[in-house]
């Protein structure tokens, strides 16, 4: 069957089964790469995407419920690589092997157009059941509480302060 959808703003017909789940429409037929394969069935949330704003594991979403609502992958969040939460990931240095990141920045990314001023509470909420075989998950924290200071235009430098039990 054919769907219209609309990614990173952009308009696209794609032809495949409507169960098919929107993770390969987007990695397969759209080869946006950035939303990565974790486990396929939605316990590890590499796979997270923004679909009309809020995050999904892409691969639990069949194509055909994707169609009303926008859909941003983490290569929609910027171009040029800008946005706050992607600014702070690198400023705070947070991937190791990388695989699970483009899942928790669409989960940080979500929290913090949600929810401006994180708590650590919040942050523990929004990134639960995001997988980091890596153990990043101070940094990931820093970075949250990071990119939401970038948001709000905080002016403040922040890369590797305070990081705990990271040996720097």
């Amino acid at each position: 069957m054919r769907f219209e959808l609309t990614v990173n703003g952009q308009a696209h017909a794609v032809d495949v089964s409507p169960d098919t789940p929107l993770l390969w429409v987007l990695r397969d037929v759209l080869n946006l790469k950035g939303t990565k394969y974790g486990c396929g069935i939605g316990q590890c949330a590499a796979c997270t995407v923004h679909l009309g704003g809020r995050p999904v594991h892409s691969c639990l979403i069949p194509v055909e419920r994707a169609v009303h609502a926008p859909i941003t992958t983490v290569e929609g969040l910027s171009a040029d690589g800008s946005h706050p939460v992607q600014r702070a990931w690198e400023e705070i240095d947070v991937p190791q092997c990388g695989y699970c990141q483009a899942g928790q920045i669409m989960a940080a990314a979500a929290l913090i157009a949600q929810t401006p001023k994180p708590t650590d509470a919040d942050i523990d909420a929004a990134l639960s059941g995001h997988l980091c075989r890596c153990g990043t998950y101070l940094r990931i924290k820093e970075a949250v509480h990071r990119a939401a200071a970038l948001a709000a235009g905080t002016p403040t430098d922040q890369r590797h302060a305070g990081r705990a039990g990271d040996g720097e």
